[in-house]
């Protein structure tokens, strides 16, 4: 099985509509199996990120009449941004614009300063993380509910009473839904009750390969694979800076190395070859999916580089 390669970005550094829309054909021309963009609302650091944000899910709406192949979806939509009920209309209407390419990514929300910006909500870690279960809950259990039916929830946060659970994916019986992070305890059991991918973002293959036992050690508490249930897809983040020569490579790599509220991260700064052999360490833990964090959107020779001189070589890459 040849190792799935997509394309993440993050449009609040400053990228439009249209520069989003450059880039995900070419995207999709290059051979890359899906586009995947965060879900932020402000820039971070010091950066303004001029023209401003783009709203995660009205971009990929658009997007999504635009391609025919490629997968489209979040990593991640922040569960402090939107009710759980209408962000299941959202996405399942998304869904059906595309012909059934999208998928949801959800996490619990981190980057405070942007909600204080922008007067969204921004409860205790722990409340984020119980607001985030229960909107995975929701969300696929009004996927799920058959047409014809109505969908009840009584929770803490959320609480919802004869919800028609319309309209209905193109997808079934769901969208795939990503969780992922770098947490020890909630975020696997999370991931091993609700989701169809966990990711590990943007770290060393160690510390990857570290928290898939922790995701399988999750599956096997919650009887995941007795269910019936495919397994999970692992996937991982690799910041990519890669160049031609050594010289090409580092100017790319100069973004990274602005101070940033994220957590530290190991990109990939060299030559495709160098990409080339990190890729196969992932897939050597048993990773399926790569989402590889491109800077610029404005740099489309990077990311023809990547689909020409990358992409072939994943086809007789060996497996686990």
């Amino acid at each position: 099985m040849t190792l799935r390669i997509c394309v993440f970005t993050e449009p609040h550094r400053g990228a439009d509509y249209d520069d989003q829309l450059r880039f995900v054909r070419l995207v999709e021309a290059g051979g890359f199996e899906g586009f995947f963009r965060a879900d932020h609302y402000q820039a971070m650091g010091t950066d303004p990120g001029l023209p401003g944000p783009t709203d995660a899910w009205l971009t990929l709406a658009a997007l999504a009449r635009e391609t025919s192949r490629i997968r489209l979806g979040t990593l991640v939509t922040s569960a402090t941004f939107r009710l759980p009920g209408p962000l299941a209309v959202m996405v399942a209407q998304v869904d059906r614009m595309s012909g059934g390419r999208v998928e949801l990514g959800l996490g619990a929300g981190w980057y405070e300063r942007e909600h204080t910006s922008y007067g969204i909500p921004f409860p205790p870690v722990r409340e984020r993380f119980d607001r985030l279960e229960e909107q995975l809950a929701v969300i696929t259990g009004l996927w799920r509910t058959p047409v014809g039916e109505s969908f009840t929830y009584r929770g803490t946060y959320y609480q919802l009473l004869d919800a028609p659970a319309l309209p209905k994916p193109v997808q079934m019986p769901a969208p795939p839904v990503i969780v992922g992070g770098r947490g020890p305890r909630r975020t696997p059991e999370l991931a091993a009750r609700y989701a169809d991918e966990f990711n590990m973002p943007f770290k060393s293959v160690a510390e990857t390969a570290r928290a898939y036992r922790r995701v399988a050690e999750a599956c096997e508490r919650t009887g995941r694979a007795g269910a019936g249930r495919p397994p999970l897809v692992l996937s991982a983040g690799v910041v990519a800076a890669i160049g031609r020569t050594e010289a090409e490579a580092r100017r790319r790599a100069a973004p990274l190395h602005v101070k940033s509220a994220l957590p530290p991260e190991d990109p990939v700064i060299g030559s495709p070859a160098q990409l080339v052999d990190r890729l196969g360490e992932f897939s050597a833990i048993g990773a399926n999916r790569i989402h590889l964090r491109l800077t610029d959107f404005h740099d489309l020779d990077h990311l023809e580089l990547i689909a020409g001189e990358v992409l072939p070589q994943l086809d007789s890459m060996p497996r686990v």
